[in-house]
């Protein structure tokens, strides 16, 4: 406890003057050098400065093991996703903010709340907080430098910058003074390597997580793994592995409704079946995740688009056009301009295949190319143009847009 400090805090927020708290304790000049940390106090000394300020030096004490407890305990709730619980032992944090600054603890309860406003999403807040912190950063420990970098590289990853995101991760990893051997360490390597499209790398990385969560008995996270894991197997085409992972994550139904990844495991399952060739069973999946979601719910759309596609693959033009119509109209109340170009692709397909190939060429085509983030779905369109040219005759065009397939 910086009590030199602490006491000059209190004295000044009670309109003691020095004269009056040093009176037959110690000198002036003494209890100016004391409140500056330019000299330090015996115990007696700083126990009587305090008793006379009514605070007492055993509860100061007392206080900061209490502030060192909940900073554990709330990096522990954070770690094992317990989100009903970590507001509790924030707020009871926050009763004790008038201490902590005088605490050894300062720089890390600043970086615990960073942490704490990224678990809950409130991101304008954590980026004011990384503002604060990066002006103190010179007074952190190496510890508090590891935990700072990390944060950082966690608000990358939810704004969706995912390759600064993975240089700030590349770095600590290859760094041995860091604590790289942490579970959620790994999962947010995995994350970042599946957003980049490197599978391979995201399930190393997964399976590290995996392994260091399940010895440490965090279930949630356990499910969260399984799920990352099993779509970057899809995406690597070992469906085995994926299936299995969908599988266990869809055993625990009960405890997932709770959590409410049911639909995404649904969703993804009805990913990897379609890839295996199953498009019924695909279909199947999709409807129990859309069942489960709310028509306001951000992966609404998705799981409705795939359904229209799996529909349209089955030859079911009717229900096809009325899913892609519906796509159409929600995409573009929501101004999201991928699923409506996509919806108005196959629309105009259903009618005209000559306009619908100009309009994935001079529409669809250009708005993945300028996003580049969508891979999967440029290659899968690059294919089925260089099939309508060569049906054409026009060989040259065809081979063109062969070309770009990744």
């Amino acid at each position: 406890m910086e009590f030199g400090a602490l006491i000059k805090f209190y004295r000044t927020q009670r309109g003691i003057t020095q004269a009056e708290l040093a009176r037959g304790i110690c000198s002036v000049p003494h209890l100016s050098k004391i409140e500056n940390n330019s000299k330090e106090a015996n115990e007696e000394t700083v126990s009587l400065l305090l008793e006379r300020l009514e605070i007492s030096l055993e509860e100061m004490e007392e206080k900061e093991g209490t502030i060192q407890l909940l900073l554990k305990q709330l990096a522990e709730k954070i770690n094992y996703y317990l989100k009903d619980k970590v507001d509790e032992t924030f707020q009871k944090l926050q009763e004790m903010e008038h201490i902590i600054p005088f605490s050894k603890f300062i720089y890390l309860y600043e970086l615990i709340k960073y942490r704490y406003l990224l678990f809950k999403g409130f991101y304008t807040e954590a980026e004011s907080q990384k503002d604060l912190l990066f002006k103190q950063r010179k007074n952190f420990s190496q510890h508090e430098e590891y935990l700072f970098l990390y944060s950082n590289a966690v608000l990358l990853t939810m704004k969706g910058q995912y390759r600064a995101a993975d240089e700030i991760l590349d770095a600590m990893y290859d760094d041995p003074s860091n604590e790289t051997a942490r579970a959620e360490f790994y999962y947010y390597r995995a994350f970042v390597k599946s957003a980049l499209e490197q599978s391979g790398h995201a399930i190393h990385f997964g399976k590290l997580a995996l392994q260091l969560y399940m010895n440490e008995h965090n279930f949630f996270r356990i499910l969260h793994t399984l799920m990352l894991l099993g779509i970057n197997y899809t995406s690597a085409n070992i469906y085995e592995e994926a299936e299995e992972c969908f599988d266990h994550l869809i055993r625990s139904e009960e405890l997932l409704k709770q959590e409410k990844l049911l639909p995404q495991i649904y969703h993804n399952m009805g990913y990897l079946q379609n890839k295996k060739k199953n498009p019924k069973e695909a279909l199947i999946y999709y409807e129990k995740s859309l069942a489960l979601q709310s028509i306001n719910h951000s992966h609404y759309l998705v799981t409705l688009y795939s359904i229209a596609e799996i529909q349209y693959a089955l030859q079911e033009k009717s229900k096809a056009r009325e899913y892609f119509q519906v796509v159409a109209s929600l995409a573009k109340d929501r101004r999201n301009k991928k699923y409506r170009l996509l919806a108005e692709f196959y629309l105009f397909h259903m009618v005209s295949s000559n306009k619908a190939f100009k309009y994935l060429e001079t529409k669809v085509i250009p708005y993945l190319e300028d996003t580049n983030e969508h891979l999967n779905d440029l290659n899968r369109f690059y294919k089925m143009i260089s099939d309508f040219y060569s049906q054409q005759g026009l060989y040259l065009e065809s081979v063109n847009y062969l070309n770009k397939i990744t």
